[in-house]
């Protein structure tokens, strides 16, 4: 007889409930977050042969322990859970032992609805691993670089645009050096050259021009100890972006690495122009995985990546709304694909200035074409083939114009194109014996 369970995951404990195939209760109990407690939950689960495994959360240390149990999850979306608590009490409340006993009963009735998690590999893990710590370093990274802007706006607003980013090198080794206005009361054309050169400024902008607008700065009236305390905190402040750049800068090294010699690696990079677009191919490897079982259509791709709409119809009212639930890591990276790809890509581009003629602002438009490379990314994912566009029925119909020639030969005019698109590296346009059939572009 099939058993199942529901965990409530926390910090400090997990409640657990085991019913069999008919609801009825075999155990229910808590463990301790520590070793001893986790290892205790699985041998439990293991011991009342359970089947299936409902949790609220599709990765994490609990998850993992189960996994490697040998335990089948079921990862469900707290919305879902939310929304089957009245369910079974219709007075409200909530409660850790009653989201176990929910959990465990749309584990036993509705695991045909949703889908068990499917663990990836190890090699896709340890990329996931560190394209989120990138990301989480990239936000401390601005966020500090935003106090670091407010803190000069305070006192000195001199070196804000001195150097068009705050957060660059030659900025942040600029108030390295001269922290506070009374750093800097003593420079001049000539020494501001020397720094210049001394830390490899790459900038159009003249010593000359670049001091006077510094000096045309606003300065606040402050007395020798609040311009002392800014003073410490604008270099603690340097000194701390500067170790963020630095370990970012590591970290995308490593992804690098880490992306060329995952089996699936090629497929994303080949989706992007540049050899060196790795950040983005690294997030929609690591966030869509290696198992091919977890996404059955493109469809289900595309609306785990938050880019196909929520259909709402009540009688003559029909609505296409924002996906709120999905994943925004891969959301993000999409929009990214998308927005790069238009500019360069005839399909993308086309795809997108259609939307926005009909009306669609750029938002929409953006997710509008995202939509689309979600079916195409699917494929090539699917079939373990990295992006082609030759062999791209939409963009080829887009961009192939054969035209005869009274001469006879007619030139390929897609390859030609396909090259000044940046599509294709090298094979130059090829020549064709004439022909009445002119192929229209879509």
């Amino acid at each position: 007889m099939d058993n199942y369970a529901g965990v409530d995951w926390a910090t400090e404990k997990h409640d657990v409930r085991v019913s069999d195939a008919a609801g009825e209760e075999l155990f229910a109990g808590a463990f301790a977050h520590d070793e001893a407690g986790l290892r205790s939950l699985c041998g439990t689960l293991v011991r009342f042969e359970v089947r299936l495994v409902a949790i609220e959360r599709p990765d994490g240390l609990v998850v993992e322990r189960l996994l490697d149990a040998g335990l089948r999850v079921l990862p469900l979306h707290p919305n879902q859970v939310a929304a089957a608590r009245p369910r079974f009490r219709a007075a409200g409340g909530k409660s850790d032992r009653f989201d176990a006993f929910v959990l465990c009963e749309l584990a036993r009735t509705d695991h045909h609805r949703f889908r068990v998690l499917e663990p990836d590999s190890d090699q896709t893990k340890a990329l996931r691993a560190l394209s989120r710590a990138r990301e989480d370093l990239v936000q401390a990274k601005v966020a500090l670089c935003n106090q670091l802007r407010s803190e000069l706006e305070r006192f000195w607003p001199g070196p804000i645009g001195l150097f068009r980013d705050l957060d660059n090198h030659i900025s942040l080794t600029f108030l390295e050096r001269y922290p506070s206005p009374a750093d800097a009361r003593g420079l001049g054309e000539q020494r501001l050259h020397a720094f210049l050169k001394r830390a490899h400024y790459s900038g159009s902008k003249k010593p000359a021009e670049l001091l006077a607008k510094l000096r045309r700065a606003p300065q606040a009236p402050i007395g020798e100890a609040e311009l002392h305390a800014r003073r410490q905190l604008v270099l603690g402040l340097v000194r701390t972006l500067q170790m963020l750049s630095a370990q970012i800068k590591e970290l995308d090294r490593q992804i690098a690495t880490a992306l060329r010699a995952h089996p699936d690696g090629q497929i994303f990079r080949s989706l992007f122009r540049g050899p060196d677009s790795v950040i983005c191919a690294a997030t929609l490897l690591a966030e869509i995985g290696d198992c091919r079982e977890r996404y059955p259509t493109g469809e289900a791709l595309a609306g785990d990546a938050g880019h196909a709409a929520i259909a709402i119809e009540s009688g003559k009212r029909k609505t296409a709304c924002f996906r709120w639930a999905c994943n925004k890591r891969l959301r993000a990276a999409f929009a990214t694909l998308a927005d790069t790809t238009r500019q360069w890509h005839p399909w993308a581009h086309a795809l997108y200035a259609a939307a926005r003629a009909r009306g669609h602002d750029h938002p929409r438009a953006i997710r509008t074409l995202g939509r689309a490379w979600c079916r195409i990314v699917w494929a090539c994912w699917q079939k373990r083939t990295p992006y082609d566009p030759d062999r791209h029925r939409a963009l080829q119909q887009h961009i192939t114009v054969t035209i005869p020639t009274p001469a006879g030969p007619v030139v390929d005019h897609a390859a030609t194109q396909r090259m000044s698109a940046g599509l294709v590296a090298t094979n130059p346009p090829t020549t064709r014996p004439a022909t009445n059939k002119v192929t229209a572009a879509l």
